[in-house]
C-alpha cells in the first residue's frame, strides 16, 4: 500500500490488491502499463501475476525480500526472465524503475 501512494503522489494511476486472485481480476478487467508486485502473496507469487501480465504484452517487475525463496512456488522459473528488485527498496529507487520501464510512455503518467 505505501508503494501505492508514493507512485500515486508522482502522478501514476495506481490500481492495487492484496492477493494473487485480486491482481488477476484487475488484469482481466483493466489496461496496464506496468505491473508491480510482491514475491509472495497469500494465495500466489508475483511471479504468478507476472506471467499473466506478459500474456497480455504488460512489463511486470517483482519486489521481494526472498528471491531464492520463490523458486519454491513453481517448477522450472528462471528468474533472469523477470525484473526483480530485492528489499529492502527505497522510494528514489522505486520511481527510478518505473520510470525505467515506462520510458516508452514518453512523459506521460502510467497506469500501474
Amino acid at each position: 500500500m505505501l508503494f501505492s501512494e508514493v507512485l500515486a503522489e508522482a502522478g501514476h494511476a495506481v490500481d492495487w490488491a492484496e492477493t494473487f486472485k485480486g491482481g488477476a481480476e484487475l488484469l482481466i478487467r483493466g489496461e496496464y502499463d506496468l505491473l508491480l508486485s510482491d514475491g509472495r502473496l497469500p494465495d500466489g507469487t508475483g511471479i504468478m501475476l507476472a506471467d499473466r501480465a506478459r500474456a497480455k504484452g504488460i512489463a511486470a517487475v517483482i519486489i521481494t525480500g526472498y528471491p531464492l525463496g520463490m523458486l519454491k512456488h513453481g517448477d522450472n522459473i528462471d528468474l533472469r526472465e523477470y525484473k526483480v528488485l530485492r528489499k529492502p527498496i527505497t522510494t528514489t529507487a522505486l520511481l527510478a524503475v518505473v520510470s525505467r520501464e515506462t520510458a516508452h510512455l514518453d512523459g506521460t503518467a502510467a497506469h500501474l
